[in-house]
């Protein structure tokens, strides 16, 4: 099961964004990262487009992601 509360990148608040896992500091959801790279995006897009997430975190969810499936395996 996924612990996405132990990410320092990310944050969810019931009163914030309808609830949905947000980058830390932002009102930017999580999972418009994974869409927009779907799409066909690049990290280095997706940080242009939404300036207020940072590189890092986009990393740390990006790790958080391949750790998982790996455990998964």
């Amino acid at each position: 099961m996924k612990e996405w509360k132990t990410l320092d990148a990310v944050e969810r608040y019931p009163a914030k964004v309808s609830g949905v896992w947000v980058f830390r500091n932002t009102r930017v959801p999580v999972a418009a990262l994974f869409e927009n790279l779907r799409d066909g995006a690049t990290v280095e897009e997706f940080l242009e487009w939404f300036p207020g997430v940072e590189q890092s975190q986009v990393e740390a969810v990006l790790n958080y992601e391949l750790k998982m499936l790996a455990v998964t395996v």
